[in-house]
């Protein structure tokens, strides 16, 4: 379809059936409406400024007040407040390794698709250092689309495909002193612009960030995204002991500009390797230098570095080294890579310690400092629970799942409520199961639409065999109560008959993730089997101990196999699994526990990395009682449980470790193949 034609007029004309109804020249949509001018007078930087190199009195006392100042520390109790996962398409986590503790330098997702899987994925990364910008706006905005770029690098993009947007903040503009702090900036991130060959397509304009006689630095945030492929996402976590550490390093002119030349030569090669599978890991250089941005690569793996002595001077490893790459790779590839101009290999990856000339470190020392800084504001854990967990027996059935018909493709029926946000997700990946799906969007603007929603919805269960309660917020999960409204539609008369007549008479499947999960445990269909009142004596899901929204991996164990959800898992099976939800804390009495468990309905746990159950919050991280994720029906063809089993696919969550694939819905598919 035409919606436009462009020429060489300078005007843009606008009809509405025929009659011209906008006819404005281009010069005049250039001035917002008005002509705007303004004298301004940009200040030289102090000459005694960011560029300084610091002085080293006491190595360590240096680095551990590094990783605790605000600019580096850690906002992992921040990030995971929001949903990292929806969408099946995160292929690099915020944070990453084996502990979940590296930070990446930006997002990679993968394009949303509806069917099918793909390969192309969006990358974005910031740029930005207040202390820089308020020595020099023109220098911090240079330095903020350098670092936006560089990033984009680390992570496995082409950065000749990149394209940038910027977030302007600045005080109250009153004088030409003050307005010359955001030219100064503009023409900085224009420079860039023009010298890197990379255009802006969009920005924030400027705003006053000024409170009585408060003042924010003068703000240039650089946002640079690009396409690339998934499958060439490198992540930020060191992975191998005895891999060589190398710095591709970041020249400075005497005006403390760098030189792009380099860095363009740099990214170029990178990217080659990346491209070749060479690049094991790969971060950008951040604030505090060299030695932040290598302990920040050592805490996913709890992989430590001996620096070589002498290859780099004791102050460069604090000082600003914007445009420079760190990267991980095998020591047979260390030493071509050194021959690139201004790149030196840094040392050897191993241990659990950074040694620094005469000094070592634990990373655990590292670790505390770079946390604590955010802890009291933005919690990353509970406080652990007290007692122990009975060892659970892991069982098998005894018996062999069957369908009185087998059926090639089975139909699944996702009800979407307002508030749910899976039922694509959960889709998705049923289709790649082998099933086929049916979404079905419920309408309650009124009376009359809600009677015909459920009255369709009673309809579209008859002709299904699996009925998949997907998660998300619904209805915006208030008042008190995620799945509460979900649990109320679905004690309509008709629907119940529906889900009755589905689960005891035609051998159907009942699947609830998260708020899902929470519908199918308010309606009674777990750990029951059947509709039946909540009481205040029923085990339930409550909010976290921590008190908040978690977005984080898990490791859960499978205990038993007694459903056909689970038939193609083993008891003992630990999976890497995303939770997210806010109330997702499972609450049972001992007795009700031991009786679940007698009966091979407790179907799998949170626990730690070795498949202990614990309550421990590192890994337990909602508080459940008995460290319990996942519960079934008596029978087993009901499965309720809080992890988003269906979040999953190629190159999804490539920083995190552990095996990623829980094979439920195949085996809810396989169950109707007879």
């Amino acid at each position: 379809t035409v919606i436009a034609d462009v020429n060489d007029t300078g005007r843009l004309v606008m009809t509405w059936r025929g009659d011209k109804i906008v006819d404005i020249s281009r010069a005049f949509l250039n001035t917002n409406g008005a002509s705007q001018r303004k004298d301004v007078y940009i200040t030289q930087p102090d000459e005694e400024g960011f560029f300084v190199r610091p002085e080293i009195k006491d190595i360590r006392a240096m680095w551990l007040e590094a990783m605790g100042d605000l600019n580096n520390a850690s906002q992992q109790g921040l990030v995971e407040r929001f949903d990292s996962t929806v969408g099946a398409g995160t292929v690099l986590m915020p944070f990453g390794g084996r502990y979940q503790k590296t930070p990446a330098d930006g997002m990679a997702a993968k394009f949303p698709v509806r069917r099918g899987q793909t390969d192309s994925a969006s990358f974005m990364a910031h740029g930005f250092d207040p202390d820089l910008a308020e020595w020099s706006p023109f220098h911090g905005a240079v330095y903020a689309v350098l670092l936006s770029v560089t990033r984009l690098v680390a992570m496995g993009a082409d950065w000749r495909r990149a394209y940038l947007t910027l977030q302007e903040y600045f005080e109250k503009l009153i004088d030409r002193t003050s307005w010359g702090k955001p030219a100064a900036a503009l023409l900085g991130a224009f420079h860039m612009q023009a010298a890197l060959g990379l255009g802006a397509i969009g920005g924030k304009d400027s705003m006053s960030g000024t409170f009585n006689d408060l003042h924010v630095p003068p703000t240039l945030v650089s946002f640079a995204v690009a396409p690339g492929k998934a499958s060439e996402a490198v992540s930020q976590e060191l992975k191998r002991e005895g891999n060589t550490l190398m710095l591709f390093g970041m020249p400075k002119d005497e005006t403390g500009m760098p030189n792009l030349d380099v860095f363009k030569l740099h990214a170029d090669f990178l990217y080659q390797e990346v491209k070749k599978g060479n690049i094991a890991a790969m971060k950008a250089v951040g604030h505090g230098g060299v030695a932040v941005t290598a302990a920040e690569m050592a805490f996913g793996n709890k992989l430590g570095v001996d620096f070589t002595t002498g290859t780099l001077p004791l102050p460069k490893y604090f000082g600003n080294f914007y445009g420079a790459i760190i990267v991980e790779t095998a020591p047979e590839l260390a030493e071509e890579y050194a021959k690139q101009p201004h790149t030196r290999i840094l040392g050897t990856i191993g241990g659990e310690v950074m040694k620094v000339a005469d000094t070592e470190i634990s990373l655990k020392d590292l670790l505390r400092a770079y946390e604590k800084t955010l802890d009291p504001i933005f919690p990353r854990r509970a406080e652990d629970l007290t007692g122990t967990i009975p060892v659970i027996a892991e069982t098998e059935p005894k018996f062999r799942f069957a369908v009185k018909t087998a059926i090639t493709r089975p139909k699944v029926f996702i009800p979407t409520m307002p508030g749910t946000n899976c039922e694509v997700d959960s889709a998705r990946a049923f289709e790649r199961a082998g099933a086929d799906t049916d979404i079905f969007i419920m309408r309650n603007r009124d009376a009359a639409e809600l009677k015909e929603s459920v009255e369709e919805m009673a309809r579209r269960i008859s002709r299904s065999q699996i009925v998949m309660f997907p998660g998300g917020f619904s209805a915006g999960d208030e008042p008190d109560g995620s799945g509460k409204f979900i649990a109320a539609v679905f004690r309509n008369a008709k629907l119940m008959e529906a889900m009755e007549e589905l689960l005891h008479i035609r051998d159907g499947l009942v699947l609830g993730i998260c708020n899902g999960f929470q519908a199918l445990i308010k309606l009674g269909l777990v750990p029951y089997g059947e509709f039946k009142p909540l009481t205040e004596e029923a085990p339930t899901l409550t909010f976290n101990t921590i008190g908040r929204h978690l977005s984080h991996y898990v490791t859960t164990k499978v205990v038993s196999t007694k459903s056909p959800w689970l038939s193609l898992c083993r008891p003992g099976d630990l999976h890497s699994i995303p939770i997210s939800h806010g109330e997702g804390r499972f609450i049972a009495s001992d007795e009700q526990i031991r009786a679940l468990i007698a009966n091979g309905q407790v179907a799998t746990l949170y626990t730690d990395h070795e498949g202990h159950p614990t309550y421990d919050s590192r890994y337990n991280l909602n508080g459940s009682n008995w460290s319990i994720e996942g519960i079934t029906s008596p029978d087993g063809r009901v499965l309720g449980k809080m992890g988003h089993t269906e979040r999953n696919g190629a190159n999804i969550a490539k920083n995190i470790y552990g095996n990623k694939f829980q094979p439920l819905l195949e085996a809810g598919v396989k169950y109707f193949k007879g």
